[in-house]
């Protein structure tokens, strides 16, 4: 079982950052990618980013250049930095992990969302 919390949106103006964070608690071993991804009013849920367990990153083209998705050491904290935010990035953001139990049991594990606005 995995447990994910997402954290760290709120209002920000075009052209500000803003940094969101998943903490993970429960069988983070078993966890082998995790992402981000985002859902705007009357929008289909897109994928923004994600990283592997070995550390490769792959991100949207609309956020290429101005996103950047990381974890911590112990891989228990994913981050999404945000800059160059632009009113078409507002949207609630969800956390994501996909993991493999020593079962073999494929699962997918979400956050609850953060909101991001941006807006003047």
């Amino acid at each position: 079982q995995v447990q994910l919390v997402d954290s760290g949106g709120g209002l920000v103006q075009p052209g500000g950052s803003l940094r969101l964070s998943c903490a993970a608690s429960g069988s983070i071993s078993s966890i082998s990618s995790m992402g981000w991804y985002r859902q705007a009013p009357g929008k289909q849920r897109e994928l923004v980013a994600t990283i592997t367990s070995g550390g490769s990153t792959n991100y949207a083209d609309s956020v290429k250049g101005r996103f950047t998705i990381s974890r911590d050491n112990a891989k228990t904290t994913m981050y999404l930095q945000m800059s160059s935010l632009e009113p078409e990035d507002t949207a609630v953001y969800y956390c994501n992990a996909h993991g493999v139990t020593k079962s073999g049991v494929v699962t997918s594990y979400w956050g609850q969302g953060t909101q991001v606005t941006v807006s003047s």
